[in-house]
């Protein structure tokens, strides 16, 4: 949509568009700026249409503002940012906040804003009471005596960030501890600021965070780890909106912080703390425990090293972010015979990736709070919530109820333990199944009723018959084939494993979908393009291209063996969690 501004036209540009991606990025560049992730991308042009001045919005932040040089003298901004305000006020953001050279602040106050943080090269401004509410808040817990503070993102929370806690506490009075709220790290922020609260050490207050603590208004570097001017700016910001607002807040006389040894922009950012602030206490790391350390267990699918490194009150939400990580590999997967992935919706008219990964996201909460679960009812009361939360976020579309049983089983079955072996996991399965479903209705919500009729019809086994068993398939088959596959290409044993599953699983979904004649010959070509796979060692782009064709044919079909997914995502799963 067009706007006319006297004698130019204000426009948004898609940036999705690579040639507009292309053009701002070059329009950028000519006036020392880089183009950032954003939301939108609003421009002044001329009657030929070249950009005379442009401005970008993320969120609540409005950045990357730049005039061309011929048209400084034009009061191109005022307007331009003005169009701004009203694109967010339609989106419902009536705060805003914007970085802009300290020269330029008198622009920005005519429009309302007024500056909250200040470094030599650049202010940080806002247009509302955001910052003057949240110290308001905070002012509510200041307290007498020597205070201190720690901001911490806890990605995850560590025994490193305990031992901080516990030095800093043993030091002052009263310690404050300030979450990162962005969510841009591999735990979101209510996962994180849970974490801590679970484990700080008695007598610590753990407080909300905001956007004025390393959030991507006053520190997006800090989460692209990039070491440079601008990131020394940002830095800068964000510790002046600190030691003026945050700090006299709370009555805070003194910060904490943690050493670091192997990262450049976190010890440069204690570095300047140091000469900002009028007391820092750097804590030596603990025995090298790292935040990072856990994620690459995480990533390397091992729980054990993982939670190793953790409180035991971690340990679920390490599970949970296990579950989803299974889940999301199941989705990514490309090739999957009627399933939908990455490149295909598969034999479905009623979702796609999209979808897919909405109804992923929405599950995520429940994970952690199904590993602690203290009893079969509790798990079967957050399958059902879990189950809602899945529908609402597809629009009514069925993506992962029978993941939700299957995981769910397996997370609580897995429980708090350190180390648990396949033997012990198979009978705590069987037992938790036995329970739940004991204790279930005749058609509970956490299966699936056509599964239930195809179990009843055809006497195969359904999803409850396969969880009181424990998953026998998953011990015998499904597991060995998956580690046996570690070293080949990660998309390339999904498929695999996923043929494994779909020739030894009775899949209910492929039944009531096809029959169970052709749910039988189903079984049949998946194990035949396993062995044909297996023995192609050296030209696997054949037996890609046969299982490209098997895809085709089974989209056309309606075949969709949603059942195995759902086990393909058990034993992905399963793998990261037996010792």
């Amino acid at each position: 949509m067009m706007y006319r501004y006297e004698n130019h036209t204000i426009q948004e540009l898609p940036l999705s568009v690579p040639h507009y991606h292309n053009v701002v990025e070059r329009f950028l560049g000519e006036n020392g700026l880089r183009l950032e992730a954003l939301d939108s991308y609003f421009v002044v042009e001329d009657a030929e249409g070249r950009i005379l001045a442009g401005a970008g919005m993320s969120g609540d932040l409005i950045k990357c503002i730049a005039v061309a040089s011929e048209a400084r003298s034009e009061g191109l901004v005022a307007p331009l940012v003005s169009h701004l305000i009203s694109q967010a006020a339609s989106r419902g953001i009536t705060e805003l906040k914007l970085f802009t050279k300290p020269e330029n602040g008198r622009i920005f106050e005519s429009l309302g804003f007024h500056v909250i943080a200040r470094a030599p090269l650049a202010v940080l401004m806002e247009n509302g009471r955001g910052l003057e509410r949240y110290g308001s808040y905070l002012r509510s817990f200041s307290r007498k005596g020597r205070c201190g503070a720690v901001v911490m993102n806890a990605n995850p929370f560590t025994l490193g960030h305990r031992y901080l806690l516990e030095q800093a506490a043993s030091r002052v009075d009263a310690l404050f501890v300030i979450p990162v709220r962005e969510d841009s790290s591999s735990f979101r922020y209510q996962e994180r600021i849970a974490m801590i609260r679970d484990a700080a050490p008695a007598g610590v207050t753990v407080l909300e965070g905001s956007a004025y603590q390393i959030s991507a208004a006053t520190f997006p570097t800090y989460f692209l780890k990039d070491l440079s001017d601008a990131a020394e700016t940002q830095m800068r910001l964000d510790l002046d909106l600190f030691a003026g607002h945050i700090a006299p807040a709370l009555g805070v006389s003194v910060r904490f912080v943690g050493s670091e040894p192997s990262d450049a922009l976190t010890a440069r950012y204690n570095e300047l703390m140091k000469e900002v602030l009028p007391e820092v206490v750097e804590i030596p790391r603990l025995n090298a425990i790292s935040a990072s350390a856990v994620r690459a267990a995480l990533d390397a699918a091992s729980f054990a090293a993982a939670s190793a490194l953790c409180p035991k009150s971690t340990r679920p939400y390490l599970l949970g972010y296990l579950a989803q990580r299974a889940l999301r590999m199941e989705v990514d997967t490309g090739l999957k015979p009627g399933l939908v992935g990455p490149d295909s919706n598969g034999a479905h008219q009623d979702m796609d990736y999209r979808v897919m990964r909405e109804g992923i996201e929405a599950l995520r909460p429940f994970w952690p709070r199904m590993a602690s679960a203290h009893s079969a009812q509790e798990l079967r009361e957050l399958g059902l919530e879990a189950e809602k939360a899945m529908l609402e976020a597809t629009g009514g579309v069925n993506t992962h109820r029978g993941a939700i049983f299957a995981l769910g089983l397996a997370l609580y079955a897995r429980g708090m333990e350190m180390s648990v072996n396949e033997e012990v996991m198979q009978n705590n399965l069987s037992k938790i199944a036995q329970v739940v479903l004991r204790n279930s209705l005749d058609k509970s919500e956490l299966h699936s009723t056509h599964g239930e009729a195809a179990v009843q019809r055809y006497g195969v086994k359904g999803a409850r018959a396969m969880a009181t068993e424990g998953y026998q398939a998953l011990w015998s088959e499904w597991l060995p084939l998956y580690r046996f596959l570690s070293s080949r290409p990660k998309e390339e044993r999904m498929q695999l494993t996923l043929l494994k599953i779909m020739s030894t699983l009775d899949d209910t979904c492929v039944i009531h979908r096809a029959g169970y004649e052709r749910a039988q010959e189903v079984k049949k070509e998946a194990k035949e393009m396993l062995r044909y796979a297996l023995r192609q060692t050296q030209n696997k782009q054949d037996w890609k291209e046969k299982l490209k064709d098997m895809c085709g044919r089974y989209a056309r079909e309606g075949i969709s063996p949603g059942g195995a997914a759902d086990m393909l995502a058990l034993t992905i799963f399963t793998d990261s969690i037996i010792s």
